[in-house]
């Protein structure tokens, strides 16, 4: 892969200051304080919230107590989805703190997935690099390396160490230079005004005539509503990490360096603010 490793620290260090409050209506010994928290974009809200947990249950009673789940304005928000995405997706456009509502009763079961233990986001977290290898190698890089490389990437995310997760990730954005890029790109695509999950398809990062494909192929290709509007006035954003890249940016380079650490591009389509 091309070494801009700055972009990649920028990436692995991207942080939204959060602001926790108790559901209005859970029953507490006493008055529950906000909590504030710095969260980390490509982490899981399950993974860094045990501080919050802690803080709530303090004040709670601990019958009342059960499975912990988080909601914006409504929306409860899904733990197996990464922070960042989850922000892009929902909140994108309001203004910081990000403010999230802490539930321990009621669990949204139609909503959301139950995670009982950091072993249900690990094996996740797996499943969806093992899914992108397949994409980009025909699963020859994942299924090469050893059970202790499969650790090293999930302790370097569950820790915060860039360098641990990196040295074992970097195989995993290699490819043989005769090839130019990834088998496919592995890349989801979610809109904020649609029921469906999200959408993902088979994209090759190198048109047949050898030029590379860009973001705006991408889109084209796969939800071409996004950039090419019915009326001409451009309704929605494209956003990656929390930025809008240009539609020019080669879709190979974006695999490389702004993916989260499950190897997905997680690219949020959402409505562009009218004021």
């Amino acid at each position: 892969m091309t070494d801009d490793k700055d972009v990649l620290r920028d990436v692995w260090f991207g942080r939204i200051p959060t602001c926790f409050t108790l559901y209005q209506d859970e029953i507490t010994e006493r008055e529950a304080e906000p909590y504030y928290l710095l969260l980390p974009r490509i982490s899981y809200l399950t993974l860094v919230t045990d501080k919050v947990k802690k803080h709530f249950q303090k004040v709670m009673r601990q019958e009342e107590v059960s499975e912990i789940w988080f909601e914006y304005e409504g929306t409860p928000l899904k733990w197996h989805y990464p922070i960042g995405l989850l922000f892009d997706l929902h909140a994108s456009n309001t203004a910081l703190p990000w403010s999230i509502t802490v539930h321990f009763k009621n669990f949204p079961e139609k909503d959301l997935l139950h995670c009982h233990s950091k072993d249900v986001i690990e094996a996740h977290f797996m499943a969806c690099i093992k899914e992108a290898d397949a994409l980009k190698h025909k699963s020859q890089v994942i299924n090469e390396m050893q059970k202790k490389d499969h650790k090293q990437l999930w302790m370097g995310l569950q820790n915060d160490k860039f360098e641990q997760f990196w040295a074992i990730n970097r195989k995993l954005m290699e490819y043989p230079p005769e090839d130019n890029g990834f088998r496919y790109i592995p890349f989801r695509i979610y809109q904020a005004t649609t029921e469906r999950p999200f959408t993902q398809k088979l994209f090759r990062p190198i048109a047949s005539g050898g030029q590379l494909h860009t973001l705006g192929d991408l889109l084209k290709d796969v939800c071409p509503s996004a950039i090419t509007p019915e009326d001409g006035e451009q309704k929605t954003q494209v956003m990656i990490h929390g930025i809008e890249p240009m539609l020019e940016t080669p879709i190979q380079w974006l695999s490389e360096h702004m993916s989260y650490p499950d190897n997905f591009l997680h690219i949020s389509i959402i409505p562009r603010p009218t004021d």
